[in-house]
């Protein structure tokens, strides 16, 4: 057990506790509660290098263990009281210094007293009994063989005959043999469970090899897992070095997003504006072209209509319209010669070549291109940010680097690897040593299955006479011999019962002081010792507060650290080994060297938020639209297009040509100058219609093409109609887009300060989580992976293994066979006695005679002669 103690203690040495206090108390980590909240890229640090240890602290008896459960419900019946972690406790605390003179009679040392014989009471009923059979059996014995010597208690050599001794002799016969086959059964048990001792014994080296492994295995992974989680740091600390290569587009681009919603609408209007600038303008030369057009050929058709009307007028006034039958045809026609005129006067129009010139002075000037840079100067944003934190940045590398240098110097501080060197010397150092022992302890083991053995063939060599004698006196037996005639075969059958009788009566007592001696040792062992540490009850007494010490609250921790009030116990270090925690939680380190807190001081060092809190980009100097852009803007307001009238322009569109349609017209003179009579005046008219067609097919088809060209260009520019809307909603459009870039360009001259510090902060949190990841992932390696610590509960859980399992059980296997072997020695001893009776040859018969005249049946010993009658 010392070396246990040294081997915990030299696992606890190797993390410098005593050092690590002093060094970390000036660090205080800030508070980033609100920090850790910050959504962040995960970050994978891989695996911590890990064990698999050998040891498998499992124990299947297989066939026994239906005889170890027989024991254990055994004693569970002889001792059926709960574990008394109450009353140990009580004990040890009420007599931690000892008891001294009559202290045994204060009443609460009697009290303790009672409880203990009533936890005990089973154990004390059957050790007197076991004592009184140990101290009565050799005088039961002794008085037997006096008693025979004096030919009583059947040792007289003379058998009475019975009617049923046939009926007598197979009862005992048959009760002595199932005696003999539990006997059997008993040794037999007996002689497993001491065969099982050896056996096992055997397998202790297995689990002692196994466990040293385990322990060196440790030593050996632990630094390199140690420098793993240190050599981790690199792989936060790239992610931040990525991240602040990329500081323009990730803070910038952040900047620059949070910008963009008041920023690039107000530019996409003022691009915008340029389109319709041309679109404006396209509208305006279609209209002052094809005004120019329709001008034109409305000039030429009013002379054509103004010739025909008069060429028309002259002819209805020729003498041929004074005849009474043309009179009304011809006054019909002449009122309708003020039809050949034009309906639509484009000569009134005003004039669009002013706007339109103003509207091309606007155009010179190229707004596109200048939106273009104000867009280019807004998208500018990370690379400004880039360039205006260049020496931020450096000071930030700086820093991680140093923190890096820190973590990986307060790691070498420590004498890790020599204190796990010398561990791993002395692991290989307590192995010869132990192993030195087994020689020593084999021939013990073999000394003590030889005493067990010799045990056994006290027992085996009374149920070699019982079968023996059996198996003689069987066969030897002849119901027709007198028993003064029996054979020798049978003779010898009840002469070996007889031995069989004596040897029980000389061994009995010496088994059953044994049985009584391993009995109480082993199930009390069983009962206090291994049963608590099954279910770990004993724990709960070690782990007392105060039990160990009256000053010291905690054992454990007070021995480790010489801090007792630390809340560590046995039973919560066994179970965080027992599920393979590391040891760094499993001792609560953290109470004496609390890594967590140096790594959160040095990681998260407040410089760098010092740092990013004075982070300045100016965005003062970004023009989104130039003076000139502006000044174009205006201009294009000016221009003079919402003064054109528009109205007039639609009226005289949508008129027609012409007042009448000079196709429907001529048809009609046609018809009216068939109704005429042949002759020089239905000629003329009909010319007439001829030359109106041809005035319409050459200059009134091509006028109505010019305004249909017209009303499709307007279509095309969402009509005259929208051009006059636009126009008139023109000034207000311009102010808003002015009003629009100006608003975006005193955001980002006065507020944007605020935003930068915004998105600062988030890039600053951003950073900070991936260190959150880091010392996250470093705590829960420490609890969970590093120093692995199941090699310790495997150590406990072997030593129950061997000293329950291996050796206590089987002990009590061992007694619980013999025990019964002397039980059943009793009856044994019966049935050998009344059994050798039929066997054995007498010295003496009874001899029946029937005789007619008297009605007596007497039997007489052979050795005398019947005694004469009266009348013989």
């Amino acid at each position: 057990m010392d070396m246990w103690w040294k081997v915990g203690l030299v696992l606890v040495m190797f993390w410098g506790l005593t050092s690590s206090e002093d060094r970390e108390e000036h660090r205080e980590s800030p508070p980033r509660t609100a920090m850790l909240r910050a959504p962040v890229e995960t970050l994978d640090f891989g695996f911590v290098p890990s064990v698999v240890y050998e040891t498998h602290a499992y124990y299947e008896p297989g066939p026994m263990g239906i005889l170890f459960h027989m024991v254990h419900a055994f004693l569970y019946v002889v001792q059926p009281n709960p574990f008394p972690k109450d009353l140990i406790v009580k004990m040890v605390q009420q007599n931690m210094g000892g008891i001294k003179g009559d202290d045994y009679k204060k009443p609460e040392n009697v009290v303790l007293l009672l409880q203990t014989i009533y936890y005990e009471l089973g154990f004390i009923v059957l050790s007197v009994l076991g004592v009184f059979f140990v101290l009565l059996m050799p005088i039961v014995g002794l008085c037997f063989c006096v008693c025979r010597c004096c030919e009583n208690c059947g040792g007289e050599m003379h058998q009475r005959q019975k009617k049923n001794g046939d009926c007598l002799r197979g009862f005992y016969m048959a009760t002595l043999i199932a005696t003999s086959v539990f006997l059997a059964v008993g040794v037999t048990v007996a002689y497993v469970a001491n065969q099982n001792i050896t056996s096992q014994i055997k397998s202790t080296r297995r689990l002692v090899s196994t466990n040293i492994r385990d322990l060196k295995a440790f030593a050996n992974y632990t630094p390199a897992q140690i420098d793993y989680l240190t050599a981790q740091y690199t792989t936060a600390k790239n992610k931040v070095l990525s991240d602040l290569d990329n500081i323009g587009t990730l803070l910038g681009g952040q900047i620059h997003n949070k910008l963009e919603s008041e920023v690039v609408p107000a530019l996409d209007h003022a691009l915008r504006m340029t389109a319709a600038m041309r679109e404006t303008k396209e509208s305006l030369e279609s209209v002052s072209t094809s005004l120019e057009t329709l001008q034109e050929g409305t000039g030429r058709l009013q002379v054509s209509l103004q010739s025909e009307r008069v060429s028309l007028s002259n002819t209805l006034n020729d003498w041929a319209c004074s005849n009474e039958d043309v009179t009304h045809t011809c006054n019909s026609i002449r009122g309708t010669l003020n039809q050949l005129a034009l309906s639509a006067n484009f000569n009134g129009l005003p004039d669009v070549e002013a706007p339109l010139a103003n509207l091309d002075a606007v155009l010179k000037t190229d707004l596109s291109n200048i939106v273009q840079k104000g867009y280019s100067s807004f998208n500018d944003t990370p690379q400004l940010v880039r360039e205006q934190t260049k020496g931020i940045v450096s000071e930030v590398k700086g820093l991680l680097d140093k923190s890096g240098a820190e973590i990986i110097g307060f790691t070498k501080m420590f004498p890790v690897e020599p204190a796990l060197q010398n561990f791993s010397k002395f692991l290989t150092d307590s192995q010869k040593n132990i192993e030195a022992y087994y020689p020593q302890i084999d021939q013990l083991d073999f000394y003590r299955w030889i005493g067990c053995v010799l045990i056994c063939c006290l027992v085996v060599l009374v149920l070699a006479f019982n079968f023996l004698g059996l198996l003689c006196g069987s066969c030897g037996y002849d119901k027709n011999s007198t028993p003064t005639t029996r054979g020798c075969l049978s003779n010898t059958g009840g002469n070996l019962l007889m031995a069989s009788v004596g040897f029980s009566f000389i061994f009995s007592w010496v088994l059953m002081g044994v049985v009584v001696t391993t009995f109480i040792v082993g199930g009390n062992i069983e009962k206090l010792v291994c049963e608590p540490l099954a279910n770990r009850q004993i724990f709960k007494i070690i782990d007392t507060p105060y039990m160990v010490h009256p000053t010291k609250k905690n054992f454990l921790p007070g021995m480790l650290f010489q801090d007792p009030n630390i809340d560590l116990t046995i039973g919560s270090m066994y179970r965080d080994c027992y599920e393979n925690n590391g040891l760094y939680s499993a001792l609560q380190l953290e109470t004496k060297f609390n890594f967590n807190k140096f790594l959160n001081a040095t990681v998260f060092n407040p410089e760098i938020g010092d740092i990013f809190n004075n982070v300045n980009v100016d965005l003062q100097g970004m023009l989104l639209l130039e003076q000139e852009g502006k000044d174009n803007l205006i201009d294009f307001a000016n221009t003079g297009i919402g003064d054109i009238d528009y109205q007039a322009y639609l009226t005289e569109v949508n008129k027609g040509v012409t007042v009448v349609d000079l196709l429907s017209y001529a048809n009609e003179l046609d018809a009216q100058a068939d109704n005429l009579p042949r002759g020089a005046l239905e000629n003329a008219l009909k010319g007439h219609a001829s030359s109106i067609r041809q005035i319409h097919k050459d200059q009134v088809v091509p006028m109505e093409q010019a305004m249909k060209f017209v009303k499709a260009r307007s279509n095309l520019n969402q009509s005259i109609r929208q051009l006059e809307k636009t126009s008139r909603e023109l000034p207000v459009k311009v102010t808003n887009v002015l009003n629009a870039i100006e608003a975006a360009e005193y955001l980002i001259s006065n507020n944007a300060s605020h935003v930068v510090k915004q998105e600062s902060d988030k890039f600053i949190k951003k950073i900070i989580g991936y260190f959150s990841q880091y010392t996250e992932w470093v705590k829960h390696s420490l609890a969970m992976e590093v120093a692995q610590c199941k090699p310790i509960s495997n150590i406990v859980d072997s030593a129950e293994i061997v000293a329950c399992s291996f050796i206590v059980d089987s002990v009590n296997t061992f007694w619980f066979g013999l025990g019964g072997c002397c039980v059943l020695l009793i009856p044994s001893i019966i049935m050998s006695v009344k059994l050798a009776k039929f066997y054995r040859r007498m010295d003496t018969e009874d001899v029946f005679d029937d005789y007619p005249s008297y009605d007596t049946m007497r039997w007489y010993p052979r050795a005398s002669a019947p005694p004469r009658q009266p009348d013989w």
